[in-house]
């Protein structure tokens, strides 16, 4: 490549990067997830358009793969272990065995509709079964859904990615399907070793971040990045799942005490939106428009199976282990959802209703499209680019609308709280700065208040570019920026406190019910 041309792709590159960002207020005020923005951004700079010719499957393949990583990565570190801990035992029998109903419904429905054989029709419904969360949640962040529907949401376009790229790897691989046996043998093999090298790479690489200083802010989140990258690329090595190991390396370090955590959670966000707008214009300038034509009726008929039959049922079949709750009201569905208290969550009683919306839910976005490339066949990829843009299409705005009307909605919930936190080394403490967010109950409450344990104080408070040494006596206002010092010892106890603090209130700890719980057991000694 020349200097011309170099110069030339930087132009039009960062041109498509500042025309996709703008399009995120567009997709948001129209309800459509941006992938479908972007996705046109691409046909438009496509040879049927702008003349631009890309047809490298191979590539777009790695690529892809490349960006996958990226967004699992962000998915991973920026999802909160407690909102999907009661909800991980049914969000993996979604992944494995909703998949795999969801992979046989479709494969029926292809077989029957596309006229080919059954390794054909099986490789179809594996490449249409995974979910995307991106797209889901781009459409959903309007509608405060409920944590454990949220969480299970989240949870599942997680973790099913890993089983179904393994057997859209193998199907496509093989020259014949392989048995049942040998497809599950492989599968388990890869998702246990993918866990362990995720979980192993995610607990050394929290221990080591923990305890280095390094001289610049701005490395941390770049260690945290390259660690998660690191899980992938040793579990690919290993013929493990790969996309296995990054989320769960992801998910161990977003979940640990590490330093300038939120500033980390906003670069892997930029980060992620700069893979997802590469992808998605990339994958629309794969596709050629008048080539789509042929891929449309297969398109709704497949897709009509996935939407009223495959998903639906795949919820029914995977779910029902875990029981069904009483139908009730919005506020209902919020009160009972026992989202980490350990008691009946592993259970995760569902509702109809949410389960009609679960099934609904299930879009489908950039894993289906990138796992088309893999077999190397153009039907296959128009069928499932046709399929994903209409039904997203169909799906996406009425979703909204779906969950209020099932009173699958969480009105009122609090923002969770941010806390940064620099290493101070040498006095074995660290600094944590909090902003005080519109509807935190930390508003109100006076320094002393804050009931913090012996070995933290608060140092600074920023209030409208103003700082100050803040009195026992001075109350918290919305806006402002707290600097706090905490000893290493105390710091865990430091972040509850002020979490509970922002959710309940100066009397949190009389509130919490494990308290309640215990101040109700009769004393062995009355007075």
């Amino acid at each position: 490549m020349s200097g011309d041309d170099l110069d030339l792709v930087l132009l039009v590159g960062s041109v498509v990067l500042l025309v996709a960002i703008a399009a995120v207020r567009l997709a948001v005020g129209s309800g459509l997830p941006t992938l479908l923005l972007y996705l046109g951004l691409g046909l438009l700079l496509g040879e049927d358009a702008l003349g631009f010719d890309f047809d490298d499957a191979e590539l777009a393949r790695a690529l892809g793969y490349a960006a996958l990583v990226l967004i699992l990565a962000e998915g991973g570190l920026t999802t909160r272990w407690r909102s999907i801990r009661p909800v991980v035992p049914a969000a993996a029998a979604l992944a494995t065995v909703g998949t795999a109903v969801s992979v046989g419904v479709v494969a029926v429905a292809a077989r029957g509709l596309l006229d080919v054989g059954w390794r054909e029709a099986l490789l179809v419904g594996a490449v249409l079964s995974p979910t995307d969360s991106a797209a889901v949640f781009s459409v959903l962040r309007r509608v405060p859904l409920p944590p454990r529907i949220a969480g299970l949401l989240e949870a599942e376009s997680g973790f099913n990615d890993a089983p179904v790229v393994i057997v859209v790897v193998a199907l496509a691989s093989a020259s014949s399907a392989p048995s049942w046996w040998e497809l599950l043998a492989l599968i388990g093999y890869e998702l246990a070793l993918g866990a362990v090298v995720g979980l192993a790479v995610g607990f050394a690489g929290a221990w080591g971040v923990r305890r280095i200083a390094l001289p610049s802010s701005g490395l941390y989140p770049l260690a945290v990045l390259a660690l998660c990258v690191t899980a992938y690329g040793a579990a690919a090595v290993l013929h493990a799942s790969g996309f296995l190991a990054v989320y769960l390396a992801a998910l161990v370090l977003g979940n640990v005490r590490l330093p300038h955590r939120p500033a980390t959670r906003g670069f892997v966000e930029g980060v992620a939106w700069l893979a997802q707008i590469g992808l998605f214009v990339m994958l629309g300038l794969l596709a050629t428009p008048s080539d789509l034509g042929p891929s449309i009726v297969p398109a709704l008929g497949i897709g009509l199976v996935l939407l009223v039959l495959a998903r639906p049922l795949s919820v029914v079949v995977s779910l029902a282990p875990f029981g069904l709750r009483r139908s009730g009201s919005a506020g209902e569905v919020d009160q009972d959802a026992d989202d980490g208290d350990g008691g009946r969550g592993w259970r995760f009683p569902t509702t109809w209703r949410e389960r009609g919306l679960l099934s609904w839910a299930g879009l489908r976005g950039a894993v289906p499209v990138v796992l088309a490339t893999v077999p190397a066949d153009q039907d296959v990829f128009n069928l499932v680019f046709v399929l994903v843009v209409v039904f997203t299409v169909v799906q996406a705005p009425t979703l909204p609308a779906l969950a209020r009307r099932l009173g699958v909605v969480a009105e009122g919930s609090a923002q969770p709280l941010d806390i940064e936190s620099s290493p101070l080394t040498r006095l074995d403490a660290d600094l944590l700065q909090v902003h005080v967010q519109p509807g935190s109950r930390l508003a109100g409450v006076e320094v002393f208040e804050l009931s913090l344990p012996e070995g933290a104080a608060v140092t600074l408070v920023v209030r409208g570019g103003r700082a100050f040494v803040p009195r026992a006596s001075t109350p918290l206002q919305v806006g402002d920026d707290l600097i706090l010092v905490a000893t290493e010892a105390v710091r865990a106890t430091v972040e509850r406190r002020l979490r509970a603090v922002s959710t309940g209130g100066r009397l949190a700890d009389w509130h919490h019910p494990r308290r309640r719980r215990r101040s109700r057991r009769p004393q062995k000694n009355p007075p």
